[in-house]
């Protein structure tokens, strides 16, 4: 559906929300200047860093175990992240295939730099979390949308995959569970894109970083795993999303080896290791109890509950969200676009959500809705939003 101009909204309301990339951080510096605001915008977990990883940092500390590491990581770190991707993933990697990164968008920055030459094009899911695109740009490559769609709940089709690939195509990435849309790429696709990429000999980049967030009866699948794969695949993710750390910035990339050196080569004269306090918090999530990942996943499973009720009263249609952290709702059944509608809910419902066009230039229709605030806060939200949607709903 594409709207007309809805007659409800004034026109203040239409310049202010007029460029919908840039309308994203001006409503996020509007909602730090406001009292009371709801945030569900954006996508840092709200739940504490379990006590044990905390305590290891604090124990590291306390021990004088702050030293500059190896470029590529802590030795017995890489070791424990190999093992666990190996028995949890399927990958078959060793630590020499393992770089510990400053987050996991330094992963993806890192191997884009590593593999992408000026001219050549790399393949993206739309809608896709931007921060894709400066990386992609910034090595000189060219950017190719590869469609999905709502009906579909948002999964990769290898059939969309092959339609996009040119002679000038080096590499496919694959973001599953997917930041928008919460959709993820099922096992049965990624076998058929993984006979494509075989076929027309691309790299393969998979963000994985919400795989530990995947709700039933759906189960997360690394395309690493596959036959054929594991020489052309570069996996990236981060202890971020499944263990509350987003702000000790740790994040890992499994690849062949010789993409491992190529990055890390980069990374010596960039950021340098990853602060070795960090790295002890990480080996502490990845080898210690994991409770806390099943306690939080029931915790965004029963968010995600109260969130689809919320959306169903407000009459919007999503994708089902199968993984992740998020809603991605079509609001054109309100008639007002994305941009227009996140600038009155904040204004007026002091409830912080972003527009598509923040993850695409096509998704005027959309919105995404994070499930980051407790139960109560979240019903809390939906009746603010319920209003202003009524007034000014064609």
């Amino acid at each position: 559906m594409t709207m007309n101009a809805n007659p409800n909204i004034p026109d203040e309301v239409r310049a202010v929300a007029a460029d919908g990339t840039q309308l994203r951080y001006a409503l996020m510096e509007m909602a730090r200047e406001m009292d009371d605001v709801i945030a569900l915008g954006r996508g840092d977990p709200d739940l504490d860093t379990p006590p044990h990883i905390v305590d290891a940092a604090k124990a590291a500390i306390r021990d004088g175990r702050t030293d500059l590491t190896p470029i590529q990581g802590m030795d017995e770190l890489r070791a424990v992240i190999a093992e666990h991707m190996r028995s949890v993933n399927g990958l078959p990697v060793g630590a020499e295939n393992v770089m510990v990164t400053t987050g996991g968008q330094e992963g993806l920055f890192l191997a884009i730099q590593a593999l992408i030459d000026p001219g050549d094009e790399i393949l993206v899911p739309d809608p896709r979390y931007t921060s894709y695109d400066d990386a992609i740009r910034r090595a000189g490559g060219t950017m190719v949308s590869v469609p999905t769609n709502r009906e579909d709940a948002f999964n990769l089709e290898a059939e969309a995959v092959e339609a996009a690939i040119t002679s000038a195509s080096k590499a496919l990435l694959i973001v599953t569970p997917s930041n928008p849309t919460a959709g993820i790429v099922t096992e049965d696709r990624l076998r058929a894109i993984a006979d494509v990429a075989i076929r027309h000999n691309l790299i393969v980049i998979v963000d994985e970083i919400y795989g530990k967030i995947v709700y039933e009866p759906w189960q997360h699948f690394s395309i690493g795993s596959l036959p054929g794969m594991a020489e052309r695949t570069i996996t990236l993710d981060a202890f971020s999303k499944a263990y509350a750390m987003t702000g000790w910035r740790c994040g890992y990339v499994a690849a062949p080896a010789d993409v491992i050196d190529a990055m890390a080569r980069i990374k010596q004269v960039t950021t340098g290791p990853v602060a070795a306090v960090s790295q002890w918090a990480g080996l502490a999530a990845i080898s210690g109890p994991q409770d806390c990942v099943a306690e939080y996943l029931q915790i965004y499973t029963d968010r995600r509950a109260v969130l689809l009720e919320g959306l169903d009263r407000m009459g919007f249609a999503y994708g089902e969200p199968r993984g992740g952290l998020f809603v991605w709702a079509d609001c054109s059944s309100t008639g007002i676009h994305a941009t227009e509608l996140s600038y009155l809910l904040l204004n007026e419902g002091r409830v912080l959500i972003f527009p598509g066009t923040a993850f695409g230039d096509a998704w005027r229709e959309y919105v995404r809705i994070t499930m980051l605030e407790p139960i109560d806060t979240l019903r809390e939200a939906v009746e603010r939003m319920l209003p202003v949607l009524e007034r000014y709903r064609v």
